[in-house]
């Protein structure tokens, strides 16, 4: 540690979870107060301001009690994971009520509400504390013990705030330059949207419409491996492809799961073959189209429809593209049944009227789609890869900030 500094459990350095007879102390019953609930409070946001305010009498009860300069902290999964933390500031009357699921630290002398913020900030803290969670899925908290014991290094007052001011400023440019990017790469995004979207609303001579069914050999889904006695396996098996599975553009091949080979031998209509274009007809996901390019045998479950096109008819790139279009994604939007889970039938997709240009015109508009895809690809690496140099730059400085570096 650097010399000069010291290290103190935060259970020393702060008081937490300050009393709630306070707040009687400084407003009557009826008097106002914020109050902000979990899902009010953002993320990467240095400062808290609640937007609603309630009686005192209101929240007294099992909400969480806090002031102006306290810092807010959520200890639920995965609030606690994704950094939802914050100083409190501008309350009314000087005070707030919110989720039960926040820490509440009241900074003591020897240590700036700002340098407490900044440290619990690092992405170091929330994998600790992550790592000593309890409670049911999806319910964990962090742990109290690690909370208190969890050690935080106190430079003196005057170099906390030296320091707290040169993250201030590094930390503000950083926010500017991620917002440009990201603002970067939704326009590389949108441009190639609208570029598509004047493709197939803008035709040329010789399109017609016809419905899909004409133009396909097969339209079909697979069916749920537990309805037919058929259970999961390691490979090798049989590859299942699930919506999750089928991107824009791509299959998506990060959690592949398998299923016993006898699934192909009851469920022989959905066997994929390489150039067949799958869409997701269930759930959030609807649209989401892509070409399945894997060289492995492999089959589809009910939320994916598989479309074999003819290939004198209708090229299967041309048919992607319609389908992941706004206009095209729009009108399957506007047919889904809700039956609890947004869905699309097989019949509709039979009579889906598209709008056709002969093959080689269908072929052309595919190459000049694929080299203004690549090019928005291009961009849009770019603008990731300056995001994350940016995080990365967040993430050095406050270890720097906390080793005495800065």
């Amino acid at each position: 540690m650097k010399n000069g500094w010291t290290s103190k459990a935060l259970g020393e350095a702060c008081q937490i979870k300050p009393p709630k007879s306070e707040a009687r102390n400084r407003v009557s019953t009826d008097g106002l107060v914020s109050f902000l609930p979990m899902e009010d409070m953002g993320i990467d946001e240095k400062y808290v301001r609640a937007t609603q305010t309630k009686p005192l009498s209101a929240v007294m009860g099992s909400y969480t009690y806090f002031t102006d300069g306290d810092v807010l902290l959520a200890k639920i999964t995965p609030c606690f994971e994704n950094g939802k933390l914050g100083i409190a500031e501008g309350l009314a009357n000087g005070i707030g009520f919110g989720s039960s699921e926040y820490i509440v630290f009241r900074p003591k002398g020897m240590l700036s509400k700002e340098w407490l913020y900044y440290y619990l900030s690092r992405e170091s803290f929330r994998v600790e504390g992550a790592a000593r969670m309890s409670g049911a899925v999806g319910h964990k908290r962090v742990s109290k013990e690690f909370i208190e014991s969890y050690p935080i290094p106190l430079p003196p007052l005057p170099e906390q705030q030296r320091i707290v001011g040169i993250l201030d400023e590094a930390f503000e440019g950083i926010a500017t330059a991620k917002a440009n990017a990201e603002k970067n790469l939704q326009n590389a995004r949108a441009l190639f949207e609208s570029h598509l979207q004047s493709v197939f609303t803008q035709r040329g001579e010789g399109w017609v419409e016809k419905k899909l069914g004409e133009m396909c050999e097969r339209i079909t889904k697979g069916s749920s491996p537990k309805w037919q006695g058929i259970a999961y396996v390691d490979k090798p098996g049989i590859l299942f492809v699930t919506s999750e599975n089928v991107g824009e553009y791509q299959i998506l091949m990060d959690h592949p799961k398998y299923v016993e080979e006898k699934f192909n031998a009851k469920d022989r209509k959905s066997i994929l073959k390489p150039g067949d274009v799958l869409t997701n007809i269930v759930g959030a996901s609807i649209g989401r189209t892509a070409v399945f390019n894997l060289d492995e045998l492999a089959n589809i479950n009910q939320a994916v429809c598989l479309i074999r096109c003819q290939p004198t008819l209708l090229n299967n790139f041309f048919l992607t593209y319609l389908l992941n279009s706004p206009v095209f994604k729009q009108v399957l939007h506007d047919n889904e049944v809700d039956n609890a889970r947004a869905n699309l039938s097989l019949g509709f997709f039979s009579r889906l009227p598209m709008p056709m240009p002969p093959i080689p015109k269908q072929i052309e508009i595919v190459e000049k789609l694929n080299v203004f895809r690549e090019e928005t690809q291009r961009l849009e690496s770019i603008y990731q890869q300056k995001l994350t140099a940016l995080e990365a730059l967040k993430k050095s400085l406050l270890h720097q900030a906390f080793t005495g570096d800065l």
